[in-house]
Order: C-alpha cells, then structure tokens, then sequence
C-alpha cells in the first residue's frame, strides 16, 4: 500500500466540527475558518475538505435551509456574489470549466443541510484520474492556505468595488 501525506489536514481534523453553524458569525471575520469574502447578505469561503484545489462555498447570511425563504434582495445579492466569485476563480485559477450547484437538505447530499450554500467546484481536464479508483485517495495540486492567499485579494478588491 502507498501512502499519500497531507500532513496540513491533521490541523482540521484535531480541530472538529465547529460548534454551530459554520456560516453564522457576527463582527469579525474569523480567518481561522478561510472566509474569503462578507456581504450584508453572503459569505465566501473555501471549503476545508474541498473536491478539488479552489472549492468555494457561497452562502447567504440568512440561517435558512429554503431557498424559497430568501428576500429578493438577498436572492440578487447571493447571485452577484456567486458570479463574481466564479470571475475571480476564472482570474486565479483559469480553470477548464466549474461544477456549480446546492445540495438542498441532507437526502440530497448536503453536509450542512441547515444553512444553504452553494458549492463552486474549478475542474481542469485531467482533474480526475486512477487514485480516487485505485487507491481511494485525492490527490489536490494546492494547500489550502495557499489558495487562500491567492484568492484573497481578489475578493476584497471586488468587495471595495461593490460596496463603496
């Protein structure tokens, strides 16, 4: 058997599940939890067990699991957000494509079914490959502090863009 080292996720692992929702937060924005972005009405953030290197997760502030439940308001501002944040993937990463979509409630596959969100997923061909099949491992090109810092200052400079 080979083993693969990602060493970095042991700081994840050890750290737990969050108490409450990982969405939900007043004043400061904790770095710790790689939030990329803050609207009045949405959060970006990396997800920290991503799919593949750049893995975003876009959610609204509103602690809802409906998006039926959302004010239009919100709504828009959610879609401006998700667009810009596909933009600035464009930008950085220059992915071949993007996997984009919500897993409403946990028979659908969300791992958070109480808070909404959307995940963007940058895809590249050749992203898939035997070690998922083989050895049941990813393989992701980035550590997950790297993506950060590089996506960073593009979302606060679009976020001073569009809240001024």
């Amino acid at each position: 058997m080979r083993v693969a080292w990602a060493p970095w996720r042991m700081t994840y692992i050890e750290r737990g599940r969050p108490e409450g929702c990982i969405f939900c937060f007043d004043g400061e924005v904790p770095a710790r939890d790689l939030v990329l972005a803050v609207g009045d009405a949405w959060v970006v953030m990396l997800n920290m067990f991503p799919y593949n290197n750049g893995h975003l997760l876009v959610a609204p502030r509103q602690h809802t699991s409906r998006i039926q439940d959302l004010p239009d308001q919100t709504y828009g501002a959610l879609m401006q957000a998700l667009r810009a944040s596909m933009g600035i993937l464009d930008t950085v990463l220059a992915p071949q494509g993007m996997n984009v979509g919500i897993n409403l409630g946990t028979t659908a596959g969300a791992g958070i079914a109480d808070h909404l969100h959307w995940h963007i997923v940058p895809r590249w061909d050749g992203d898939t490959n035997y070690m998922p099949v083989i050895a049941e491992v990813k393989v992701l090109p980035q550590h997950l502090q790297a993506s950060y810092e590089s996506l960073r200052p593009h979302f606060d400079t679009w976020v001073a863009e569009h809240t001024a």
